[in-house]
């Protein structure tokens, strides 16, 4: 009988599990029961655990539930098959040899970022690291991801946010990143100015679905006395022609460009 026991509770786990990755921006206590065909009581309990062991969040203004990153955080190989990491890491790689310095690719979670990979090819090495967890208001591959969102997107993911001066830099207040994200979208990058990290600057880009909206970025990032406004602005150029042969690899250049037809 425990272990007829044990195999249903796994069942109600993974369908919830299911239902939640079907809904990425959330749902509620109600709607889990619901399509689950399971008690309130049972799926609160259930979602406690998973809360506990950090497979699921909850959304302190909503009280929404959504999975987390921890999958990918304990098993960098999950992200390994998926198509943004296949296609993007040769480019990268190339990139990194190019500028010499640190390039990352990261997906949004939420109101935050995961590094999925980091590439080296200096003799500086980053404090970074793949798994590592990082606001989206304070870096530069955040603020790329953002600048593809509505207005009231970006508003929603500030009002979910506990917005802190990590250096004297960090922009903390929303209308100040509102400015700062129209410039991204007038220059097509976004720019880390030491605001996460005293003495590193990073030019960061979004790479944008077929509807124009990023979950996921990269950066170039490098030791501030050597990130020059002139050495940036080159750093920048190669990085958009990166993104460039990223999406024409995805295939997502073809398709807007057919849309548009």
């Amino acid at each position: 009988m425990a272990e007829k026991g044990g195999v249903q509770s796994v069942e109600r786990i993974f369908a919830l599990i299911e239902l939640l990755a079907a809904h990425p921006t959330g749902a509620s206590l109600q709607r889990l029961a619901q399509g689950t065909d399971l008690a309130k009581s049972t799926v609160h309990r259930l979602l406690a655990s998973l809360v506990g062991l950090g497979y699921v969040a909850q959304d302190e203004a909503t009280g929404r539930y959504r999975l987390t990153l921890k999958m990918f955080e304990l098993s960098s190989g999950i992200v390994n098959s998926m198509d943004i990491m296949g296609v993007a890491k040769a480019h990268l790689e190339r990139l990194a040899q190019r500028t010499g310095e640190a390039v990352h690719l990261v997906i949004r979670d939420g109101q935050d970022i995961v590094y999925i990979y980091k590439t080296e090819n200096g003799p500086m090495r980053m404090s970074s690291r793949v798994g590592l967890r990082s606001p989206l208001y304070c870096t530069g591959v955040g603020k790329a991801i953002l600048a593809t969102l509505p207005p009231q997107e970006v508003e929603a993911v500030w009002a979910n946010t506990h917005p802190q001066k990590l250096t004297e830099r960090t922009v903390a207040d929303l209308p100040h990143l509102q400015a700062q994200l129209a410039e991204v979208r007038a220059n097509g990058y976004a720019i880390d100015d030491e605001e996460n990290e005293l003495g590193v600057r990073c030019v960061a880009v979004a790479i944008p679905g077929p509807d124009g909206r990023a979950d996921s970025a990269f950066s170039i990032s490098g030791l501030t006395p050597y990130m020059t406004p002139e050495r940036i602005r080159r750093i920048a150029a190669m990085a958009l022609d990166s993104r460039t042969d990223i999406l024409a690899d995805l295939g997502i250049a073809q398709r807007n460009a057919a849309r548009e037809e």
